[in-house]
């Protein structure tokens, strides 16, 4: 399940929500074309909605918001505008950037966290004014100073205490360096309820990062020869509605390219509850056609690896939950991982808490009926150090397989997992958030490092204080 951290923002389309976006490379300040002028710049339609858009973003309040959609953008959704603005803090403009006339540029930063991106505004004659944000390597006068191991650790901690001081962070952080674990604690926010304290060992909901564990049974399956990368949705489910959909490639759905889009929305929010099976999901969603063409392009979908779910079962010959509890959880010796349905007492399973008129309350009316192959199960901070040392060890996958699944398929995805490259090294993983629930786990292969984080309130409250930790840790030798 994904509903998480707007890694990446797009108006006037609707706002896209894609966890473990990539970092747009810095590089350097474009030239400005000849013929333009400071003065030019600073009256310029694009910088003007740039300046508008930003200052009502800022102001947090939904009026500036609405006038600025009034003025620029009739399609923009203030709603989400705003639940953005409560993700971000808002964002400390950096400097404007050179660009040609009709698109004005600027680097911006979060009030909230370290994160920099580059913002771009385009206004056509006649159309929308078209905003992008997203996310980028800080170039050099923004980068955080690397800290010694044990300093990066005590700041962690320090950033924690003070989140979960003011009500923003509930949860667990693990940090290991090879058999090593430096770090693993809970912390439990300012007036949260004393009965059910979090622990080290409470299982968390996990959003999207369901999708590893899909993306390895997936990959399993292949390994055996039960599935080819190359085989269609049609080829293994037999009788597929859609035709187009059904000349989608397990490759394409694991990479998010084959164009079968989002469940989540009015139907899903009416039916979430009767919605117990993959096959539910297919008799409700299969129908569709593709959101763009197979291939052509990359858009993160829920619904593809819903498919994948689906095609697990049919090559198996078992339920999606008992294939991963058999081939996935137990050898790597996660006790504490899986998709029970809601209405099942799962013991130590926390309370998912959403923020709603400035209040956290329970998060269980947006919750579906049991976590599925796209995401939504449950795990421990423990639990997904033990997947991340036995995906390293050989335990479920070749490590040749693992490569290929863990390295850039895509600009940001290899198969199943985010893949970037930082400061010259190397990290897998992925994230997952929806209301009530955030989590991210990063592996770096060659040093042998697992970062986890996990959260039972909304995002980004787990992926900012990992992003904050990866800024800071030592960037080329193991943490020792």
């Amino acid at each position: 399940m994904l509903r998480t951290r707007a890694l990446f923002l797009a108006c006037c389309l609707p706002l896209t929500l894609l966890a473990q976006a990539p970092a747009a490379p810095t590089g350097e300040t474009p030239p400005a074309p000849a013929s333009s002028t400071a003065n030019d710049a600073a009256t310029d339609p694009a910088r003007l909605a740039l300046d508008a858009w930003l200052a009502a973003f800022n102001a947090g309040d939904r009026a500036p918001l609405e006038a600025y959609r009034d003025r620029w953008d009739a399609g923009m959704d203030v709603d989400r505008m705003l639940a953005f603005r409560g993700e971000t803090g808002g964002f400390r403009l950096v400097r404007h950037e050179a660009s040609e006339p009709g698109k004005a540029r600027a680097l911006l930063q979060e009030r909230e966290s370290d994160t920099v991106a580059r913002m771009e505004m385009v206004v056509a004659p006649g159309k929308a004014a078209h905003l992008e944000i997203r996310p980028i390597d800080p170039p050099e006068d923004l980068r955080v100073a690397r800290m010694t191991a044990g300093d990066a650790i005590a700041a962690l901690v320090a950033k924690a205490d003070a989140q979960a001081a003011k009500d923003a962070f509930s949860g667990v952080l693990l940090v290991a360096d090879g058999d090593d674990v430096l770090l693993q604690r809970a912390w439990n926010r300012s007036g949260a309820p004393a009965g059910a304290p979090v622990t080290p060992d409470t299982k968390f909901r996990i959003g999207s990062m369901n999708k590893m564990f899909t993306a390895v049974a997936t990959l399993q399956l292949v390994q055996a020869g039960k599935l080819s990368l190359d085989g269609t949705v049609g080829d293994y489910l037999p009788g597929y509605p859609n035709a187009e959909i059904a000349k989608v490639t397990v490759r394409q759905l694991l990479t998010h390219s084959g164009g079968t889009g989002d469940f989540f929305g009015p139907e899903f929010d009416a039916r979430r509850l009767s919605l117990k099976t993959h096959d539910d999901y297919v008799r409700l969603f299969g129908a569709r056609g593709p959101t763009h063409p197979p291939g052509a392009e990359q858009r993160y979908s829920n619904y593809g690896f819903l498919l994948l779910g689906a095609i697990i079962e049919h090559a198996s010959g078992q339920s999606y939950y008992d294939y991963v509890e058999a081939h996935v959880f137990a050898p790597a010796g996660m006790r504490d991982t899986g998709s029970l349905p809601e209405e099942v007492s799962v013991p130590g399973r926390a309370t998912a808490y959403t923020r709603k008129d400035g209040a956290w309350v329970d998060a269980a009316d947006t919750l579906p009926y049991r976590g599925t192959a796209a995401g939504g199960g449950y795990s421990t901070a423990g639990d997904l150090l033990k997947f991340a040392r036995a995906l390293l060890d050989g335990r479920l996958l070749s490590p040749a397989l693992l490569a290929e699944a863990t390295r850039n398929q895509t600009p940001w995805y290899g198969y199943g997992f985010m893949s970037r490259e930082q400061d010259g090294v190397h990290m897998f993983g992925h994230g997952g958030g929806a209301p009530g629930m955030n989590g991210d786990l990063r592996v770096y292969p060659a040093q042998g490092r697992v970062v986890v984080a996990l959260a039972n309130v909304d995002p980004p409250a787990a992926e900012r204080l990992v992003d904050y930790y990866l800024l800071r840790m030592p960037a080329t030798t193991p943490v020792r």
